[in-house]
């Protein structure tokens, strides 16, 4: 009857089977993208966990949590796809499942509160991304319905299984699964949320005016402490020779000014000293 359980499927079967399921849609053009967690740590960095934090503060969920950690950790989401305000995703089971999670959009006066505390605190998308600032940013965003995750009443969730409940192992394990694809790639989550994560970062260092002061005195090197620090030997800039004029005196012949040209035929002489004294010539 349609309300029995279903007969139990081993683990290894429903992976063969969804494995052909997922070559069958490669060939239909489907970019196929499993959730593949080595190890029971789910995830790893700052937007993982927050994200699956986020998921276990709501007792609304606690009852299906545990099932959903055991179906993502075992390869059991074979393909999950993330797109503004929408997450699309495939889940092995007795068969294999389609599921939807729709997220609702951070409200704009949220945002905007979330950028004007964090204005100034972070430098740059890479620090962004990387989850590397202080605890007091962290805290902003992961706050409870004031921040950047979402609330209960922000998530709805459809899965094909026959599970009556709301939330079934199949929802659970994708909603752990996008914190897996956050591990990955943090951007998601601003992607998934329908906000733009460089306005976090349009304030960054507005607090901090350039110096329009020149440096004391005191402060400032001279030439001759500066070739005694790197052992040079600084010229006068008054006499150093222009390059463009030093070239041209290499390729010009030298003639004196002061001696007459030589012979032809005294090149064969030996040439003395004009300065010497007469007996020493």
């Amino acid at each position: 009857m349609w309300y029995e359980w279903r007969p139990y499927v081993p683990v290894s079967e429903r992976r063969r089977k969804a494995e052909r399921e997922m070559r069958r849609l490669q060939k239909k053009g489907h970019p196929v993208s499993p959730v593949v967690i080595e190890g029971r740590t789910i995830a790893h960095t700052f937007w993982g966990k927050s994200w699956c934090d986020n998921l276990e503060r709501y007792s609304d969920f606690s009852n299906r949590l545990p099932r959903g950690r055991t179906y993502v950790r075992n390869g059991s989401v074979v393909d999950l796809q993330v797109a503004p305000g929408n997450v699309a995703a495939l889940v092995s089971g007795s068969e294999l499942y389609k599921v939807a999670v729709k997220v609702a959009p951070v409200p704009k006066a949220r945002w905007s509160s979330v950028c004007h505390d964090c204005a100034g605190a972070i430098d740059s998308l890479v620090e962004l991304l990387q989850g590397r600032f202080s605890k007091g940013v962290m805290e902003r965003i992961c706050q409870q319905r004031t921040g950047l995750f979402p609330c209960p009443d922000e998530i709805a969730f459809s899965c094909s299984c026959p599970d009556w409940a709301s939330m079934c192992k199949h929802v659970a394990a994708v909603l752990y699964g996008i914190g897996r694809r956050l591990d990955e790639k943090p951007e998601l989550l601003f992607k998934l949320r329908m906000v733009d994560e460089n306005d976090l970062i349009a304030k960054a260092g507005s607090g901090l005016p350039l110096s329009k002061t020149s440096p004391s005195a005191d402060r400032v090197l001279a030439g001759q402490e500066l070739s005694e620090l790197f052992g040079l030997e600084m010229g006068d800039p008054e006499t150093a020779v222009d390059p463009d004029q030093q070239a041209r005196s290499r390729t010009r012949p030298r003639v004196s000014k002061n001696k007459p040209p030589v012979a032809s035929a005294d090149l064969g002489r030996p040439q003395v000293a004009a300065s010497l004294p007469p007996d020493e010539q």
